[in-house]
């Protein structure tokens, strides 16, 4: 073998082995899906956008189906004990007293110790607890916590599921929105 094929067979060595990794580096997912600086910031401002986001309103979650006729959105952001709540809400223009009011706010919840369903019942989230009746629902291959919206979070129906280890999924839907509530779950990907 002369100095050029030892040359390009030394060099081909590394891209093998980067190539090998691949496979197990994209197997790998982030802890959980965690806002930027930029994004707690505009959480604190209130900063609202018209019009809404979409499907990648939530950095590192992707909403599939998000039913049509939103005016507007905005993130939302908490951190307290050792916890990070991190979502975006969608809405329209309607009043809250009206019926026919829109909104679906979606929410990753990155907390250690969440490991199985019954958790949720007494978790440390800020809004959005499930305090009310609740009854276990399976909704494609995730097993999904429900209650009926109470006044904090409007009318409508709240579902929440652990994801994988300390990561919390909810989603809070308007009446309206019932309908379709589990095609939005099952299009929800972190």
């Amino acid at each position: 073998m002369n100095t050029i094929q030892r040359l390009a067979a030394l060099s081909a060595l590394p891209v093998a082995a980067a190539l090998v990794a691949l496979p197990a580096q994209a197997a790998e997912r982030p802890a959980c899906p965690t806002p930027t600086k930029a994004e707690v910031k505009r959480s604190s401002d209130d900063k609202v956008d018209k019009p809404p986001r979409g499907a990648a309103a939530i950095r590192g979650v992707r909403v599939n189906h998000i039913p049509r006729g939103f005016t507007y959105g905005g993130v939302l952001v908490s951190k307290h004990d050792g916890i990070t709540e991190y979502g975006y809400q969608w809405g329209d223009d309607r009043p809250n007293a009206d019926a026919k009011q829109r909104s679906l706010w979606v929410r990753v919840v990155c907390w250690p110790k969440a490991s199985e369903l019954a958790q949720l019942k007494n978790g440390p989230f800020d809004m959005g607890t499930f305090s009310g009746d609740t009854r276990t629902v399976k909704i494609g291959d995730r097993q999904v916590l429900t209650q009926e919206g109470d006044g904090a979070l409007g009318d409508g129906r709240y579902a929440g599921w652990v994801e994988r280890k300390g990561v919390v999924v909810t989603v809070m839907a308007s009446t309206p929105l019932v309908p379709g509530l589990a095609k939005i779950i099952n299009g929800i990907k972190l």
